[in-house]
């Protein structure tokens, strides 16, 4: 009569009956001192775990992704052909009108000194990479653009004796707009190193053996990227035929949509084997996941390894709701005898204990996962406040001890080379973390609860 009684119930309610999510809810609210300390701590656990975890993943987001598009958007390219013929132009525009594809620009690469020329006089060299491109470049390739931000002057290429060097680059020269600077192309200095260590030429020689020509400094830019700020400059693509084969040059090409590489690649592979230059030894056809493999690679294993960390959270957390659904199983087996006795199977138990943990889980993961969105999509505002709270002790702790305190801030310009801390919010990382939590919870509980099939209800009521 029991069994069928709880088969019509079950009917009535859908198939699941009410009073497991009841004698869940029991579960967590009564105050007994040890059974309200049980819920409590891993509602906390959980909630600092997603509330850490989601915090961090977006900072490192911000600084990770604004690392990689810099270098997709100024160096990389999405796509690259080397080996383009120059007289191939009618290929290039073919490129151009590819699905997918938002810009094709041609360009030249050099690498070599930049020098200050004061009154005729070379100043001290850097090492540069000089990248020529086309007057409209930078109106073509609008990703390219929004990263470059100019400090002084303009990004004019239209002389092809104006040059655009990075800050960085800049501040080491002691350069300005309007002053002079000298290109030593590798390729001059090469073959005098060569001949030097033949003997042929004596060592004091000028590495050039001539005067080098000079570019007119137009504009000083900034990326964000301090590779490129130390070390890149901007020249027209003519200028630089004399360092290069003038034959040829590489294409760099940007999609719309990065990730989506197959067709345009399957395409523009078509073109170039349709304008016959498949057949030629210069043409080398390349793409982001190539470029920077390594570095990429380290980025991804980075965020891995944070997540593995910041996770550990969970672990903790679960382990404490695995003894503590194991504690209630022992404290709780007179009713859960009694409620055998009435008609409940093991597995009806077994989901008390499951509920019990999804309710802790769902409601750590809510209170964690609300204010963590709030402070990673206002994360300057966050740290603005932590920095000034931080001060704000310092100054009374230095009143104390007749101490001039200095000014504590969490990514110092002089450290970091960053103009404000980048937040970057990924939805199905999100939903990642926020599962994280509420599933470790929810596992942790019903793994516990197996220790419920050990219960005999005859032998509890016997003695109870």
């Amino acid at each position: 009569m029991l069994k069928e009684s709880q088969n019509e119930a079950r009917a009535r309610h859908g198939g699941f009956p009410r009073w497991i999510v009841f004698v869940a809810f029991r579960y967590i609210r009564k105050k007994d001192g040890r059974s309200s300390a049980s819920s409590a701590l891993p509602v906390l656990g959980i909630a600092v775990g997603v509330l850490a975890l989601t915090v961090i993943i977006a900072v490192m987001n911000g600084f990770q992704l604004g690392f990689v598009e810099t270098i997709l958007e100024v160096s990389s390219y999405h796509i690259r052909i080397d080996g383009f013929p120059v007289d191939r132009l009618d290929a290039l525009e073919k490129i151009k009108h590819v699905k997918g594809v938002s810009a094709a620009v041609p360009f030249r690469e050099l690498k070599g000194l930049l020098r200050r020329n004061v009154e005729g006089r070379g100043g001290r060299p850097i090492i540069a990479v000089v990248r020529a491109l086309p007057v409209d470049a930078l109106s073509q390739d609008k990703g390219m653009a929004s990263k470059i931000q100019i400090e002084q002057g303009s990004l004019n290429l239209a002389p092809q004796n104006t040059i655009l060097l990075g800050t960085e680059a800049a501040a080491r020269m002691a350069a300005r707009i309007g002053g002079k600077l000298e290109f030593i192309s590798i390729a001059d200095i090469l073959p005098v190193v060569n001949e030097n260590i033949d003997g042929l030429r004596d060592e004091n020689d000028a590495p050039s053996g001539g005067s080098e020509p000079v570019f007119i400094i137009a504009g000083i830019f900034d990326t964000g990227f301090y590779e490129y700020d130390a070390g890149w400059a901007f020249v027209n693509i003519d200028a630089a035929a004399a360092y290069t084969d003038p034959a040829f040059f590489t294409v760099g090409i940007k999609l719309k949509n990065r990730w989506n590489l197959d067709a345009p690649l399957k395409q523009i592979n078509s073109i170039i084997a349709e304008a016959g230059l498949s057949g030629n030894t210069q043409i080398r056809v390349s793409t982001w996941r190539d470029y920077n493999k390594a570095f990429f690679g380290a980025l991804r294993t980075e965020k891995l390894m944070m997540f593995v960390l910041v996770g550990l959270i969970f672990i903790v957390v679960a382990l404490n709701i695995f003894q503590g659904q194991r504690r209630i199983v022992l404290e709780k087996k007179d009713e859960i005898a009694l409620l055998r006795s009435v008609g409940a199977s093991e597995l009806d138990i077994r989901c008390v204990f499951l509920f019990n943990g999804i309710i802790l889980g769902l409601t750590g993961a809510v209170a964690g996962m609300i204010p963590a969105l709030l402070i990673a999509t206002h994360i300057k505002q966050f740290f603005m406040l932590l920095e000034s709270l931080v001060n704000f002790v310092l100054s009374i702790l230095s009143s104390f001890t007749n101490t001039g305190g200095e000014y504590f801030s969490v990514f110092s310009p002089a450290v970091f080379y960053i103009k404000e801390i980048p937040s970057r919010v990924i939805p199905h990382e999100v939903v990642l973390i926020f599962l994280f939590g509420f599933l470790s919870a929810a596992l942790a509980a019903w793994a516990a609860s197996k220790k419920v099939s050990g219960i005999r209800p005859a032998e509890v009521m016997q003695y109870e």
